[in-house]
């Protein structure tokens, strides 16, 4: 009989291989959808497209949030937003790469207050 923790580590693994061999495994998915990091590669490499499921999950970190605007939405992530504004390296890149010049009020203003160095090569930027 398998006790809780080998089916959780099975589940995990399960997990890693259904992103690694890029198979939609739809019974794994609520798993996956924990972890930010699984849910952004899921939705990259399996789904192909956005995973609305897993955003509330994804938006909690600043660079999985900018990189499912990159590499799956190709747009603005807003629900992520306030955890990319909380990352002055991503907060640079998102309005390097999504937005394209000037950042929303808020984010703009929270990269202001930052004044290190992205806070430099942003004010450049948008000049």
């Amino acid at each position: 009989m398998m006790n809780m923790q080998e089916n959780t580590s099975n589940t995990s693994n399960d997990s890693k291989r259904s992103i690694q061999f890029r198979l939609r495994i739809p019974e794994l998915e609520p798993y996956i959808s924990k972890d930010a990091y699984s849910s952004y590669s899921y939705a990259r490499y399996v789904i192909k497209s956005r995973w609305e499921i897993a955003e509330p999950v994804i938006s909690k970190d600043a660079f999985y949030s900018y990189c499912y605007a990159k590499d799956v939405i190709k747009g603005r992530f807003i629900l992520g937003e306030p955890a990319i504004s909380q990352d002055a390296q991503c907060i640079f890149w998102y309005a390097i790469n999504i937005i394209k010049g000037r950042l929303p009020d808020f984010m703009h203003n929270q990269m202001i207050l930052e004044n290190n160095t992205y806070t430099k090569k942003y004010v450049k930027f948008i000049q």
